[in-house]
């Protein structure tokens, strides 16, 4: 069980595919959590949404109505339950759309059981802090600081959903050396992916 475990909390999972929901059940329900899973996000809005939910693990693409889809249905209808959204390689653009949003994090395919258990943990637990949380978005200001234009110029072209390639042709240098400040960024920022950077941007005010 990773750190700050928060057992015992219901985590709803959206996926069209049945393996992947009994599979997620099978780890969650090991490591003490309540699950609900749907097939659709239809289903899923037609069970009366979130009653009783402490987290929502939906898939990105699906059927019908798609993660992103019910990610705007569930901010139109006011609906505040931390939102982890998974995501195959090719749709890191997606997931990126999703974290500007509001989501609070994203997982990408073939994921880590242990990565799966911390970001649920760490999103129930973000889920329940004041929204006003200033300590948080002045440490991030604070880490900012510490950026080169250089770098800045990078994160910015990160968080638009670009690969190290497609930043380098941008910024007129090597896919080496976007390798490079983006290894600088996630030392300065303290973040392990590119999730952890789009969410320190967001608390200093610079995902656009």
């Amino acid at each position: 069980m990773p750190p700050d475990s928060t057992a015992g909390d219901t985590v709803i999972v959206i996926d069209d595919h049945a393996g992947v929901r009994d599979s997620l059940r099978s780890l969650l329900e090991t490591e003490g959590f309540r699950v609900k899973d749907f097939a659709t996000a239809e289903a899923f809005l037609a069970d009366g949404l979130p009653e009783g939910g402490d987290c929502l693990v939906v898939d990105v693409r699906m059927p019908g109505m798609s993660g992103l889809e019910l990610q705007e249905e569930l901010r139109r209808r006011k609906v505040g339950l931390p939102l982890i959204v998974v995501t195959g390689h090719a749709d890191v653009t997606l997931a990126v759309q999703a974290m500007k949003a509001g989501a609070t994090d994203f997982l990408e395919k073939p994921f880590d059981d242990a990565v799966l258990l911390t970001t649920i943990a760490r999103a129930i637990a973000d889920g329940r802090q004041d929204q006003d949380d200033t300590e948080q978005n002045r440490d991030a200001i604070g880490l900012f600081g510490l950026l080169t234009e250089r770098e800045r110029e990078v994160l910015g072209r990160l968080t638009l959903g670009e690969s190290n390639k497609v930043v380098a042709h941008h910024l007129g240098i090597s896919p080496r050396t976007v390798e490079i400040h983006r290894a600088h960024l996630q030392e300065k920022l303290k973040a392990r992916s590119l999730s952890d950077l789009m969410r320190v941007a967001r608390l200093a005010g610079q995902l656009q």
